[in-house]
């Protein structure tokens, strides 16, 4: 049985949240004809970096990246660094031939992201970004019923992510509120998820008009010293997408009593669709086709029961009948990933879709300048 060797860069957040993934898979997943095999860890020091391997069960540990992409036994590279580290990272492992597995946004140049998303174009190697939120049941089945033409031609959509992280003057600053490491604010921390979703349940966008806000001009940083802050907090944007449907994205993390809210609300001259991240079990669909009927009838939004009824070999455990919850999305992109390298195929969403999420941030914050609406190609 094949052995994939995963070397993992970054042990933070998103480095316990991938190697969760690489643990728990074969629960999940029953029978897989493949292991996996925690290789080595790289943090920024070696005492993290041995600390990290320790505490996550790799068997090495490095603070040199270049110790996994030229290890000609480590398979997979998983990248899970701050964003302005990327670039240099997946070149690396692309020069070194590995099967990439790279967290969002792709990188902070759109330059660098097309310079990447050129190079896929010959590799030969399995390469995915991490979009989990393509990966719930519930959104898995909008894109079926889209495709399928349940709710006919789009019209109109509203989508939102919506934190209240920033709230807080006080709060020390991390390295996401730091333009330079993180490529710019809540746009590529949170915009990023919500541009991909849509243009993944909706295709191409076709124009963006886009507003952004800073709600403290300074904050402290880790030392109490105040910095200036040039990364957005929020951000506003009316698009209109290549299949006519015009629609709205609010992106934020100053909206105060929310905690993971990504939602959307699609609506078509045959049904709608509704979803919430907090309410991750459940799909809302409108069928337009139903008659208005005496008392209503059976016309209305129904909740579909999406939980954890994801197609074999998942769904089993745990029940396909349990609730869901934020890590499962992560597993199941994680899944796609390792299952499209095993059996040798192209997986998505690839480098390429990074890089038009990449190409569609850049243009939001270009109309935010220049207050104008932007064409896309």
């Amino acid at each position: 049985m094949k052995t994939f060797n995963i070397g993992l860069i970054g042990c933070g957040f998103m480095g316990k949240t991938h190697t969760f993934g690489y643990k728990t898979i074969p629960l999940y997943y029953e029978n897989l004809p493949f292991k996996i095999n925690l290789k080595t860890l790289c943090a920024s020091s070696e005492k993290s970096a041995r600390e990290g391997a320790d505490r996550l069960g790799y068997e090495n540990f490095t603070d040199n990246f270049y110790d996994i992409v030229n290890d000609d036994s480590i398979d997979i590279v998983d990248i899970c660094t701050p964003n302005f580290l990327h670039a240099e990272e997946v070149f690396a492992a692309m020069k070194a031939k590995k099967h990439i597995y790279c967290d969002k946004p792709l990188t902070v140049l759109l330059s660098d992201a097309e310079k990447i998303a050129d190079m896929e174009k010959n590799y030969e190697k399995c390469t995915q970004i991490t979009f989990q939120n393509r990966f719930y049941p519930a959104t898995m089945l909008a894109k079926k019923m889209i495709d399928q033409g349940k709710i006919g031609n789009i019209l109109t959509f509203e989508a939102k992510f919506l934190h209240s992280g920033s709230i807080d003057k006080n709060k020390p600053i991390g390295w996401k509120l730091d333009e330079k490491k993180g490529g710019g604010g809540v746009i590529v921390d949170l915009g990023s998820h919500v541009i991909d979703l849509m243009h993944h349940l909706l295709g191409d966008y076709k124009d963006i008009f886009c507003k952004t806000k800073i709600l403290y001009p300074t904050r402290p940083d880790k030392n109490g010293n105040m910095v200036k802050i040039t990364a957005e907090d929020e951000a506003h944007a009316l698009v209109t997408m290549k299949n006519g449907a015009n629609g709205t994205m609010t992106i934020s993390k100053i909206a105060t009593g929310t905690n993971d809210e990504l939602s959307f609300e699609i609506y078509g001259d045959k049904g709608a669709l509704k979803f919430n991240l907090m309410d991750a079990n459940y799909l809302y669909y409108f069928d337009n086709t139903q008659k208005e009927e005496v008392f209503g009838g059976e016309r209305g939004f129904k909740k579909i029961e999406c939980v954890q009824r994801f197609d074999a070999p998942a769904g089993i455990f745990p029940s396909s009948k349990s609730s869901i919850g934020w890590l499962r999305g992560h597993v199941h992109c994680l899944y796609n990933f390792l299952n499209s390298v095993y059996e040798n195929k192209k997986s998505a969403p690839n480098f390429k879709d990074g890089a038009y999420v990449n190409y569609i941030m850049d243009l939001m914050y270009k109309s935010a300048k220049e207050n104008k609406t932007i064409d896309c190609k």
